[in-house]
């Protein structure tokens, strides 16, 4: 009784009224009013646990040829905003996990599974129509049908509208500012999956490294005496020894110091685990032009080499990239991998619908567009360099100056793939947005923590890029306090 007085407060129609809205090549599934408490998404797991969800009216959607979206609304206290949530891998799911955060906050909010629902890749093979909605459509789409929604819901549409995504959500979002300006007032986009057609070959490249012969393994053991070596090197250049390495590119390391010169050890590396070693540090090439197709992973990432190096088979998502997307062959041999020719296959087949590397984002700006890109440093699954590689692209187009006034990249030292990490990695680059977008204050850090056991334990700024956190020479070495920008 009392939520739906709550929802007569805040809406000027019935939820279950939606399920007749009319909006073009739209079919409504359901509109209900969920209650507030605790909501278990219906592709649980039997591990899921249920998601903490306010009183919201979930309107179920569909659009040809079958892409499923899902938009939640705040019964009360909505703030008046929309926020659509990205996916990650190959997506094929509503990101409920996602929509509670965003619900919580008083978004209403929106998740699409991007036109299909079959785990891995296989979905594409013979489905052009469906990679399109993946690459690009289903997100916008979703985007409007979802506003007019809200709009039909509390009598007007949204003041602010956001995209918050990391990993495909992350390209997602860098999709939307790319090829539709207007959808969004900000975006964050977290360790963007945006170059597709050059990722699967960089895992790639980094699996032929160490896959295709015996001898060229790295064991974890040895991957800990490379990270020993990169920790020394480079941890104490922004002024203290605290175990991170906040910025990667000042360094470099050189496995061959830690060739072998007698019998083989765990502390030691065999001259083919030398050359695997330097082959992912340094970027995957070309061949033939020696051209960079993907960039390294940084000093101080070695731990997380095991993701895309450490077998027995490469990443999936790289391989059946290849297998139904490039050469619709489902018995495709990664061991065959020509990183002459099979790249060029996949930019010809799909780059144009799947990368999100345009670095001209001038009508996103002109119309006061604010994106807020992260990334952190020991990504173990896509390399933090990738980011950087897009922002100073961004920067070469439209000049520094013109960049920083809607651009703000933070790298984020020992972060893992999107979250997680030895280093500081929880924050709060949605308030940061808002701010911006909202008031006009541009963020000049973001104060992430790291907690263990649910205890935070160290706190650190994150600093627009190429800035670094550098320590002030006095006080607590895990205090954010302790550190400037510069």
């Amino acid at each position: 009784m009392l939520v739906t007085l709550l929802l007569a407060l805040t809406a000027a129609a019935p939820c279950e009224s939606l399920q007749s809205l009319t909006l073009p090549e739209t079919t409504i599934l359901s509109a209900t009013l969920v209650p507030d408490g605790s909501f278990t998404p219906p592709t649980a797991g039997p591990t899921t646990k249920p998601l903490r969800m306010p009183a919201a009216c979930r309107v179920v959607g569909r659009l040809p040829p079958a892409v499923n979206f899902e938009v939640w609304m705040p019964a009360a206290g909505w703030n008046g905003k929309f926020q659509a949530v990205g996916g990650g891998g190959f997506a094929g799911v509503i990101s409920y996990g996602a929509i509670a955060t965003a619900l919580n906050r008083g978004y209403a909010t929106a998740s699409t599974d991007t036109g299909h629902a079959t785990p891995g890749g296989s979905w594409a093979l013979g489905h052009p129509e469906l990679v399109i909605d993946f690459g690009y459509r289903a997100i916008h789409e979703m985007t409007l049908k979802a506003k007019a929604i809200v709009e039909a819901f509390y009598g007007s549409g949204p003041r602010y509208s956001y995209f918050v995504g990391c990993s495909t959500g992350g390209r997602q979002g860098l999709m939307e500012a790319q090829r539709f300006p207007n959808d969004y007032d900000g975006i964050v986009a977290g360790a963007p999956a945006n170059y597709w057609t050059r990722m699967p070959a960089g895992n790639l490249f980094m699996a032929a490294a160490t896959l295709k012969d015996e001898a060229t393994r790295l064991p974890a053991a040895k991957l800990a005496a490379l990270n020993k070596v990169a920790i020394a090197a480079c941890d104490a250049r922004d002024g203290v020894a605290d175990g991170l390495i906040e910025n990667p590119q000042q360094c470099a390391v050189d496995p061959g110091t830690l060739q072998c010169t007698g019998e083989e050890t765990e502390a030691c590396l065999t001259a083919a685990q030398v050359g695997a070693a330097r082959a992912i540090y340094g970027p995957a090439v070309n061949r033939r032009t020696k051209e960079e197709i993907f960039p390294g992973m940084p000093p101080g990432s070695e731990l997380t080499w095991g993701a895309l190096a450490g077998g027995p088979q490469p990443f999936p998502i790289a391989v059946d990239f290849y297998k139904y997307f490039v050469f619709a062959n489902p018995d495709w041999d990664w061991t065959t991998m020509d990183f002459d020719k099979d790249v060029a296959a996949g930019e010809a087949k799909v780059g144009k619908v799947m990368n999100a590397v345009d670095p001209d984002l001038r009508a996103f700006k002109s119309r006061g567009g604010k994106l807020i890109l992260y990334h952190g440093w020991n990504d173990q699954l896509i390399t933090a360099f990738n980011t950087i590689n897009y922002y100073t692209s961004v920067s070469k187009s439209l000049g520094p100056a013109e960049t920083d006034d809607f651009v703000r990249l933070f790298m984020a030292p020992g972060m893992l793939h999107c979250a997680g990490g030895p280093g500081p990695n929880t924050f709060d680059a949605v308030g940061a947005l808002e701010q911006w977008v909202e008031h006009g204050n541009k963020p000049s850090e973001l104060i992430a923590s790291h907690a263990t056991e649910g205890v935070v334990d160290r706190t650190r700024p994150l600093c627009p890029y190429p800035q670094v956190a550098t320590y002030s020479g006095s006080g607590s070495i895990d205090a954010a306090a302790s550190f400037v920008c510069k």
